[in-house]
């Protein structure tokens, strides 16, 4: 089915409905069900703000309640990510340069694979700087992820869209009346119809729009989001131009649990704007912030609940604690499907180096899949298990996956194990010439570093440090180690 056939089915079975008095009854050809939709969602232009005082007070850590009320899971045939590393990634970091911005891209575009997996990367269009990225990207020719731009909804930034000849924008949609009322001073419906003004001038010129729906998880939702979206998609249905609506948890509120009331929760806000609005699931993105430790978890929600796309950053990297890490949804994304489908996992290696050599961006050394430390263990238990076999104490098979081999760091708890799988790690040893840990070459060692930590070190020992140790005992055998490597 077409997209403009998507909307028909949905405006027609479900939107249809709410200027009928009663009950309305459909058949769900997914869920196979018969649907029972009773109530009609109209904008409710309130006179004081609703900022839910008893979640948000402010003055303690904001409450997570529940209603135990449960939808189904309804994962889309499709799913993908969306980046915003050039956008709001760079509001946290210092600002990257035009050839990284291209470099970055261009890695970006070879994670993604030749199936699109990360779709779209958006861009800010501010300064000269940014369209000068923004050009260069597009000089390249790549095809995906899409080039698209990010505005705040007034006709001055979308002249700036214009001119930067993209098909698709971004556009600040703020709904929670924190924003409206407090940032804004408008109410509901002036809000609304600045919105709509904006939204219809990007149709008029077929420049699809994105809808940023600021601040969704404390937002009114039957009484400004749906309302709101069923706005939207009737101007998609009339225009027969894609309208998208990103799910932006701002501040991190979001919780994935059973049950969990909205506005917080992520399966709640999804399934509520595709079955009550008749969202489709591809114009449906989740955009969450990692404030309090959630954000993979909810955007893996937010896929498994029916929207087709989660936005995220390189290295999870944005404003304050930093957005969805678009390495962790591509392992996601091959966990849900079973498959990397075509992405280039290498990539997300030479990402990290590429941010930590070329923009000199620290990583903490244990984060997952871009850390140094990630696959590396101390252990000497751990280490003697990757000995035998690395399956044992290795997540998957990393070096081949991400090109990046468990390995182990030598410290005191490190034992005869840990120096033997470095010793077979660094010089790359074939199976036939790998050394056990009662080699005699081990055992020296081992005394060696036992005995400066018992004269007080507390660090680990460095590669450099380790070769020359072998050096030291027998000049004759590192020779015969530089032999053998492969």
């Amino acid at each position: 089915m077409t997209f403009r056939g998507v909307v028909c089915y949905n405006i027609k079975y479900i939107l249809s409905g709410f200027a009928e008095e009663g009950n309305m009854i459909y058949y769900n050809n997914k869920s196979n069900l018969l649907e029972d939709i009773k109530y009609h969602y109209e904008l409710q232009d309130v006179a004081e703000p609703e900022l839910y005082r008893e979640l948000y007070d402010y003055e303690s850590i904001p409450k997570i309640a529940f209603n135990n009320r449960h939808v189904p899971i309804n994962m889309p045939d499709e799913i993908w990510m969306t980046d915003t590393t050039f956008r709001d990634g760079q509001q946290s970091t210092s600002p990257f340069t035009v050839k990284q911005i291209v470099d970055l891209y261009k890695l970006m575009s070879r994670l993604g694979g030749p199936k699109g997996l990360v779709r779209q990367s958006e861009f800010f269009i501010y300064s000269k700087k940014d369209k000068d990225a923004l050009h260069a990207c597009q000089d390249t020719g790549l095809k995906f992820p899409e080039i698209t731009t990010w505005i705040r909804a007034n006709a001055k930034d979308f002249e700036l869209v214009k001119e930067a000849g993209v098909a698709e924008t971004g556009i600040l949609v703020s709904c929670s009346d924190y924003h409206i009322f407090k940032k804004m001073h408008l109410t509901r419906r002036q809000a609304l119809d600045q919105y709509l003004g904006i939204v219809k001038s990007a149709l008029s010129i077929g420049i699809r729009p994105r809808c940023h729906f600021e601040d969704i998880t404390r937002a009114d939702f039957y009484g400004f989001v749906v309302p709101f979206a069923m706005e939207l998609m009737r101007l998609s249905e009339e225009s027969g131009i894609p309208v998208k609506i990103r799910m932006c948890d701002t501040m991190g509120f979001g919780v994935s649990f059973p049950g969990a009331s909205l506005p917080r929760s992520v399966q709640g806000i999804v399934y509520g704007l595709h079955h009550y609005a008749g969202v489709p699931h591809e114009l449906l993105e989740w955009h969450g912030h990692n404030d309090f430790y959630k954000v993979v978890s909810n955007a893996s929600t937010a896929w498994l609940y029916g929207a087709s796309a989660v936005n995220c950053s390189l290295l999870g990297i944005g404003e304050r604690t930093g957005n969805c890490p678009l390495e962790a949804m591509a392992v996601e994304y091959a966990g849900f499907r079973g498959t990397m489908d075509g992405m280039d996992f290498t990539a997300i290696t030479e990402i990290a180096d590429y941010f930590e050599k070329e923009i000199n961006y620290n990583i903490p050394p244990k984060t997952p899949f871009v850390g140094r430390a990630f696959n590396s263990t101390r252990a000497g238990i751990h280490a003697d298990g990757l000995l035998k076999d690395e399956e044992i104490y290795n997540i998957f098979d990393t070096a081949k996956i991400l090109n990046r081999p468990a390995r182990v760091s030598v410290n005191k708890t490190s034992g005869l194990a840990g120096i033997a799988f470095w010793i077979n790690d660094y010089y790359k040893l074939p199976e036939e010439h790998r050394i056990s840990k009662n080699d005699p070459l081990v055992v020296k060692m081992k005394e060696r570093i036992d005995a400066e930590y018992e004269e007080g070190r507390n660090s680990s020992f460095g590669d450099d440090e380790l070769v020359n140790l072998i050096y030291a005992i027998d000049s004759h055998r590192i020779r015969e180690l530089e032999a053998f490597s492969q």
